[in-house]
């Protein structure tokens, strides 16, 4: 038997990870999620008696970040866009990382990163509340393109 034999599966820790906005990792963050989204076209031609052909489209990009609010940073894109009428963009980088996975191990560090993302969706301005929870953040964005690293 090998001397270092692992007995237990290592899947990937979803906590091991890093995420960053334009440059500056968010030390408050408690999720964040990139996506892709498949546009596809789906149809069948006469006599093919239920089966269905499937072809790809177009992919679009978008993602969520929760984060405890720490800084007035969703409040300035708000505030610049007011000012000045030009939608804001930014860049989010998240790295997932967790070196005793059997991704890891296989595969290494793996990147990916949202370019020219834009807010979308509701922005909290206030949140209060009687029974004393924390306030979130979550900021939803699409992404012009993502790059892989």
């Amino acid at each position: 038997m090998p001397k270092n034999k692992r007995y237990n599966d290592r899947p990937i820790l979803l906590t091991e990870g890093e995420i960053y906005i334009d440059g500056v990792k968010i030390y408050d963050g408690v999720n964040a999620k990139i996506m892709a989204h498949f546009d596809t076209w789906t149809g069948k031609t006469i006599g093919s008696r239920g089966k269905r052909s499937s072809r790809t489209k177009n992919v679009t990009y978008d993602g969520t970040i929760k984060r405890r609010r720490k800084t007035p940073w969703a409040r300035k894109i708000l505030q610049e866009y007011l000012k000045s009428g030009k939608t804001p963009e930014f860049t989010i980088q998240g790295v997932q990382s967790d070196k005793d996975s059997d991704y890891y191990e296989n595969n290494g560090s793996e990147t990916v990163t949202a370019v020219g993302c834009v807010l979308t969706g509701d922005l909290t301005l206030l949140s209060l509340e009687a029974e004393g929870d924390v306030l979130d953040d979550e900021l939803n964005f699409n992404a012009f393109d993502v790059n892989f690293s």
